[in-house]
């Protein structure tokens, strides 16, 4: 069917479907990583954070199963280089977590909001894809660099940043233990509390994780070229988004791959989640100050995920299914800027009510995307 098309254009493709599917349960299953942390923090409900680490475990045994027996090669990925950009991983990573929470959701969170109708979500799509592109190529890429270039590891030669095998592991056990490790982690997540009684959770989660890995496999094995210097990679949502914006300005110029057609894809999936459901509504802002939250929000996300190599699910799922430990610090970093950030909207607004007689005590302060 794809015979006569370049690789580049069959990545595109496949990133376009594989994205509606990711955009649909996203929308569908609530998946949202700040949501997660909110709702274990605030509401003491694990459930969306349970989705998160099942579509982690999921990953990991996918990606691994397709280096075991279909010839991925994952270090051809960014997660796995002869670098450790350990000052940018967490730099970056506290970064986009603080600005996740301003932003009141990640790159995926943005554009299944915008699927919905959310124009508010536009606003952090143009302030975190040209951020991106600044970071990656333009002004703001000089500070980044001049910053993090001292705080790099330059690691031995052989020496591996997968988890596996700095453990001493070599060869297929490396596949074999990080299959059963991502079986075990998807298994236990919801062992405790059921699994029959939160399906809707437990479902997004393995759909998530299975669309993460068969990003790498279209990339990785399907459309995969010799010959072609470019890293194979899976679904992230900061420097994709610029990419995107990128191609609509200089298309002329520029192949499409993979990372446009997912964003595209994504929006698209969010939006027939929407109709389907009766969901879909216009939002706007409610005031100014929403608005300037929301800006500074989506230009730390732009910055932050340039720097840290990835965004909630670019490090968080991706990422971590290759067992990187420059991964586990970046999305390590990002829930601490995200809990950093709700501290500072909800729990710093809550003590000054409480320091206030006569103040209206809230059940709840939303920070997070609500859609259904």
């Amino acid at each position: 069917m794809f015979e006569d098309l370049p690789l580049f254009a069959v990545r595109l493709l496949l990133g376009f479907g594989l994205g509606i599917a990711l955009g649909f349960a996203a929308r569908r299953g609530r998946f949202c990583t700040l949501g997660a942390i909110e709702d274990a923090t605030y509401a003491n409900d694990t459930r969306r954070l349970r989705s998160w680490i099942v579509a982690i475990g999921v990953a990991i045994a996918g990606v691994h199963a397709l280096e075991l027996w279909g010839g991925l090669d994952l270090s051809r990925s960014i997660y796995l280089g002869a670098r450790l950009e350990w000052g940018g991983l967490i730099l970056g990573g506290l970064m986009f977590g603080f600005g996740m929470a301003l932003n009141g959701t990640c790159g995926l969170g943005t554009l299944r909001q915008l699927g919905g109708g959310d124009l508010k979500a536009l606003v952090s799509f143009l302030v975190i894809g040209v951020t991106a592109m600044m970071t990656m190529r333009g002004l703001t890429g000089i500070g980044r660099i001049a910053v993090t270039e001292p705080l790099t590891l330059q690691l031995p030669n052989g020496f591996s940043q997968r988890l596996p095998e700095i453990a001493g592991l070599s060869g297929s056990a490396v596949s074999v233990a990080a299959i059963a490790l991502g079986l075990l982690i998807a298994i236990a997540a919801f062992a405790q509390i059921g699994v029959r009684a939160n399906l809707r959770f437990a479902i997004t989660g393995a759909a998530v994780g299975a669309l993460i890995a068969l990003g790498w496999w279209a990339t990785g094995i399907a459309a995969f070229d010799d010959f072609d210097s470019r890293r194979i990679e899976s679904f992230t949502f900061v420097g994709p988004l610029g990419e995107t914006l990128y191609y609509a300005m200089l298309s002329t110029a520029l192949q499409p791959d993979f990372p446009v057609g997912a964003v595209l894809g994504v929006i698209v999936g969010a939006l027939i989640a929407a109709k389907s459901s009766g969901t879909f509504k216009w939002e706007v802002s409610a005031n100014a100050a929403d608005m300037k939250r929301r800006l500074l929000g989506a230009a730390l996300m732009g910055f932050g995920g340039i720097t840290a190599l990835g965004c909630s699910v670019g490090q968080g799922v991706t990422g971590l299914s290759t067992l990187s430990i420059g991964s586990v610090l970046a999305t390590v970093s990002i829930v601490a800027g995200a809990r950093l950030g709700l501290y500072v909207l909800v729990d710093a607004k809550r003590t000054v009510r409480r320091a206030q007689p006569g103040t209206p005590q809230l059940v709840t302060d939303r920070i997070s995307c609500t859609d259904p």
